[in-house]
């Protein structure tokens, strides 16, 4: 009797087995079949740039500006095969503080960087993780966004701005190996990031700040003889990281005029709940990430930060949101990360502090208003014969309005990238 009933366990066993076997293979498939629904290939984006809007505001388009275009044309290819929902996912959520990176170079191209063929782009922001999901060009510079941020190519300036678990310095070896087949030369480098929520969540070369010192300490060429990496601190757990290095310094750079314009960086964190609801998808919504990109630009009125500006925006699924702003030879970027816990927004802008004053703290109190958040860090990058005490004051002074006060301030000057400064902001306290 016992040998009978082994008998017919046998056979359940199997087929108990097999029945485990198709059910896993049955979720095999759903997962691949939910991959391959978020595969897609950026759209055309030449319908953003109305005719009359480029001629009245900015120059007429470089001779690049059918190399942009056609780089985010719906045809295949391998640079911008890519996925609009964000990469890069911390464990515990999508890491928002941006590392940025601003190189310049010297030759005698009038087009420089922006010859950098769409392979070579490939290979560098391949080596950072990221793709390009969107693209334009006016007289003066391409603006790309990224899935992760922003890349801003002029002739002899590059800014490249990443997020989430990227590896930005890895396109420094990549990238100057195409630089230099171009007959350019690296003259600056600036690295800059605030204090990551979710740090250990980095990979190399991104584990620490000393991590990235040394890492471009040991890349970058000997030409670049003046070196700085320090920490400016806040009164909270945040911070400020800079390493810059320079072929020059500041007094050589003021002789040669080329101290025209600063950089203001801004980070925000605790963002109002219901206004960062208004970057969330709504589901069922299958347009392009840009035509959903364009209704949240209307919708919060970033578009009316600077009225001057071209905007274009990119709405990511399920929620996310990147801008670029074109304003002749000026940019601006917006990137947004609205999830609850762990929320964050940056804007950056470039200018110039002599007569163009007013204009750049309208626009710095504006995109802050945009959010409302809970802390606010703003460092400006200037030239050395820029009066610091006198930004700080005004940067103050402008976000007044909104309820802001000032809990920290840092200044500290770099050779040959010249002064940055650094203040942190919370509400009033009643």
């Amino acid at each position: 009797m016992s040998s009978s009933r082994e008998d017919l366990l046998l056979p359940l066993l199997l087929l108990l087995f097999l029945l485990l076997l198709l059910h896993l293979a049955s979720l095999c498939l759903q997962s691949l079949s939910l991959v391959a629904s978020h595969a897609c290939h950026p759209p055309p984006f030449s319908h953003l740039i109305p005719s009359a809007h480029q001629n009245s505001i900015n120059p007429p388009p470089s001779p690049l500006s059918s190399h942009v275009h056609a780089l985010v044309s719906p045809t295949p290819s391998t640079l911008f095969r890519c996925f609009y929902h964000r990469r890069g996912m911390a464990v515990s959520g999508f890491e928002g503080f941006e590392k940025r990176l601003e190189l310049h170079f010297s030759g005698h191209d009038s087009l420089g960087l922006r010859r950098l063929r769409c392979d070579a782009l490939a290979q560098v922001l391949d080596a950072v993780q990221c793709t390009v999901v969107s693209a334009v060009g006016n007289r003066y510079f391409d603006a790309y966004i990224l899935s992760e941020s922003s890349l801003f190519v002029y002739p002899y300036k590059m800014v490249l701005k990443t997020c989430g678990t990227t590896q930005l310095l890895r396109s420094v070896p990549c990238l100057l190996r195409h630089t230099a087949e171009l007959g350019l030369r690296l003259r600056a480098c600036r690295y800059s990031r605030g204090s990551f929520i979710f740090p250990r969540a980095q990979p190399f070369p991104h584990t620490s700040f000393a991590e990235e010192a040394l890492y471009l300490e040991e890349r970058l060429p000997p030409s670049l003889a003046f070196r700085k990496a320090c920490v400016l601190p806040s009164s909270s757990s945040h911070s400020w990281h800079v390493y810059s290095a320079s072929a020059a310094d500041d007094d050589d750079r003021l002789a040669a005029g080329s101290w025209s314009t600063f950089t203001v960086e801004v980070c925000m964190t605790e963002l109002d709940r219901s206004l960062a609801r208004r970057f969330f998808r709504k589901k069922g919504d299958e347009r392009s990430g840009d035509a959903v990109g364009a209704d949240m630009t209307d919708l919060t009125e970033i578009g009316s930060i600077n009225p001057r500006t071209l905007v274009c925006g990119f709405a990511f699924d399920p929620c996310g949101y990147s801008m670029n702003g074109l304003d002749r030879d000026s940019y601006s970027t917006i990137h947004v990360t609205p999830e609850e816990g762990h929320s964050y927004a940056s804007f950056e802008c470039t200018g110039r502090w002599a007569g163009g004053r007013a204009e750049v703290l309208d626009s710095l109190r504006k995109a802050i208003g945009v959010f409302r958040p809970g802390a606010v860090s703003v460092s400006f990058c200037m030239a050395p014969n820029v009066d610091e005490n006198q930004v700080r004051s005004a940067v103050g002074d402008a976000l007044e309005p909104l309820g802001l006060s000032c809990r920290s301030q840092a200044v500290e000057e770099f050779p040959g990238a010249g002064i940055v400064t650094y203040q942190t902001f919370t509400p009033r306290r009643e």
